[in-house]
C-alpha cells in the first residue's frame, strides 16, 4: 500500500523563487543609472520643461515659438561607431555624436532644436558606461540650447550581444514657414558649394572601418581615437551666416553615403552638382583609410564624407559674405544643369 499522495513526487523539491534578475535584466541597475544621470539631464532643462526627470512622458511648453512655427524631426543613431566605442570604453563622446548628428540633420532645414529624446539598450546594462553615454548626450543638447526631454534605457537579453551597446535619438525643432530650407525655386546654375570640415568620419562608414582595422597587424591608439572625435555640429556656423544676412539656397548634411548621395537631396530638379575633389587636402584618417583598403574614389566618397561635413550652397555673390563670417569655409564646386553630382 503507497502512502503517497495521487500527483506527488517524493523526490520533487520546491523550486527557487525567480527573479526578473535570474531572466538577465537588473532593474536595480537601470535604476542606479537613471540616478547617475539625473543632474545632466537637469542641466539642460530651459524654463519650456514642465516636467522631471522619471516623468512618463517629457512636458514642454510651445508658447510663443514664432509666428507660423513648423516644428522638424528627426531620428537617428550612431550607426557602428558604437562598437568602436565600446571596445575604447569612450562612452561620453558616442552622447555628443547622437545628439550633434540630430541637430545637423534638422538645420539642413533651417531649424533650431527645442528637444531631445534618447534610447540607450544592451544585453546587460552596465550603469556606469550608460551614465557616460547620457552625460555626453545632455552635454551636447546643453551645448545647443535643447532639453533633454526623456529617454529609454532598455536591458534586453538575447537581443542584444553580451557587450554590446545601442544608442538612437530623436529631436524636434522649430523654423518659422518662411525660413525653411532648401529653397529649389532659387537655386540655378553657376551656384556654388561652399564645404564646412567634418572632425573625422562623424557616425558614418564604420562598417567598413572596423573591417578595415581588424585587417591590420598593428593599429596605433592614437589613430583609433581619431576615429572616435565627436560628430561635429555646425549650429553655429549656420546661426552666424544667417545672422549676417548671407542667403543660403540650400544646406546639405554629408552623412551617409557622402557628398555623393546627400547633395542630391537638396537640389532643384535638372540641377547637378559638380564637386572639385582637388579643392581640398583629403585628411586623416581618411587617406590612411582608403589606403589600407585601396578603395576606389567613387567609393569613397560615398562611403566616407572626405573631410567635408556640411555643405552650404549660395550664389556666387554671396561667396565672399559668407567666407569672411566662417573664414575656414572653402568652395569645393557649383551648381550645373543636369542630375546627381560629378566628381572631378
Amino acid at each position: 500500500m503507497s502512502l503517497t499522495r495521487p500527483g506527488t513526487d517524493p523526490a520533487a523539491r520546491p523550486a527557487p523563487a525567480m527573479t526578473y534578475r535570474d531572466a538577465g535584466v537588473d532593474i536595480d541597475a537601470a535604476n542606479a543609472a537613471v540616478a547617475g544621470m539625473a543632474a545632466a539631464v537637469r542641466r539642460t532643462y530651459t524654463p519650456r520643461v514642465l516636467s522631471e526627470v522619471g516623468s512618463f512622458g517629457g512636458l514642454f511648453s510651445a508658447a510663443d515659438l514664432g509666428r507660423e512655427p513648423v516644428l522638424v524631426a528627426s531620428t537617428d543613431g550612431v550607426g557602428t561607431k558604437v562598437k568602436l566605442a565600446a571596445d575604447r570604453a569612450s562612452y561620453r563622446s558616442v552622447g555628443h555624436d547622437l545628439v550633434n548628428h540630430c541637430v545637423n540633420d534638422i538645420l539642413v532645414q533651417g531649424a533650431r532644436p527645442l528637444f531631445f529624446l534618447d534610447y540607450v539598450a544592451a544585453a546587460t546594462l552596465d550603469p556606469a558606461a550608460v551614465v557616460e553615454v547620457v552625460t555626453g548626450i545632455a552635454e551636447a543638447c546643453e551645448a545647443v540650447g535643447a532639453a533633454l526631454l526623456g529617454g529609454e534605457t532598455a536591458e534586453m537579453p538575447g537581443v542584444y550581444t553580451p557587450g554590446s551597446l545601442d544608442v538612437a535619438g530623436t529631436i524636434v525643432g522649430v523654423v518659422e514657414r518662411g525660413a525653411i530650407l532648401p529653397r529649389p525655386e532659387e537655386m540655378a546654375v553657376g551656384d556654388v558649394l561652399v564645404a564646412l570640415a567634418s572632425s573625422g568620419p562623424h557616425t558614418n562608414g564604420y562598417s567598413l572601418i572596423r573591417h578595415l582595422l581588424a585587417r591590420q597587424d598593428h593599429v596605433e591608439p592614437a589613430f583609433v581615437d581619431s576615429l572616435l572625435v565627436a560628430h561635429r555640429c555646425y549650429l553655429d556656423e549656420v546661426q552666424r551666416w544667417l545672422a549676417a544676412g548671407v542667403e543660403l539656397k540650400g544646406l546639405a548634411h554629408i552623412t551617409g553615403g557622402g557628398l555623393v548621395e546627400n547633395l542630391p537631396r537638396v537640389l532643384a530638379d535638372g540641377l547637378g552638382a559638380i564637386v572639385d575633389t582637388s579643392s581640398w587636402p583629403v585628411p586623416e584618417p581618411f587617406a590612411t583609410l582608403v589606403r589600407w583598403g585601396a578603395i576606389a574614389d567613387d567609393e569613397a566618397y560615398r562611403a566616407f564624407n572626405m573631410g567635408v561635413g556640411m555643405v552650404a550652397i549660395v550664389g556666387a555673390d554671396q561667396v565672399d559674405e559668407l567666407r569672411a563670417v566662417t573664414p575656414e569655409a572653402f568652395p569645393i564646386g557649383r551648381l550645373d544643369a543636369g542630375t546627381g553630382v560629378t566628381l572631378r
